[in-house]
């Protein structure tokens, strides 16, 4: 049975469902899509913490599902922008993955990801997919992954 390393970009999914359908991305259908291919040995979901009781209770369901939950503090700059990002423990985490697994997963449109993918596929073997939201996810991701799959029907939770 296919090992499997699931990495969630929990803002990027956040953002670019919210703004492509006005909901909420399904993450236990999520689970259940990737286990139809293997076994999740790894999964990882990488926050931003602002410590508010619904979060916490979002970030728990997560953790219920088989998740490791990393979060990072939420810092409001003086000029009033905001800082998250988790690009670089993402790819260490994803590069550490790469010699433990058959197939990487990563939940995430962002493009910044695809010398990443690219890197793990050659250098590693490994089977690397992309699942984003169609029209924001970076064509250089959808490119450099193995597979695509695009986030709609089942993968939304709809109100």
């Amino acid at each position: 049975m296919k090992k499997i390393a699931v990495f969630a970009d929990v803002q990027n999914l956040y953002y670019t469902v919210r703004q492509a359908y006005g909901c909420h991305f399904n993450y236990a259908a999520l689970w259940a899509d990737i286990s139809q291919h293997g076994q999740i040995v790894e999964a990882y979901a990488y926050a931003i913490d602002r410590g508010d009781a619904k979060q916490q209770q979002f970030q728990q369901i997560l953790r219920n599902l088989g998740f490791n939950v990393k979060l990072k503090p939420y810092i409001q700059r003086s000029d009033g922008s905001a800082k998250g990002d988790w690009d670089v423990g993402i790819t260490i985490d994803l590069m550490e993955a790469a010699a433990r697994v058959d197939q990487l997963v990563l939940a995430s449109g962002d493009g910044d990801f695809d010398l990443l993918l690219e890197h793990v596929r050659s250098r590693h073997g490994v089977e690397a997919v992309a699942y984003g939201v169609p029209g924001l996810t970076a064509q250089s991701l959808v490119r450099a992954a193995s597979r695509y799959v695009p986030i709609e029907g089942n993968l939304l939770l709809r109100n």
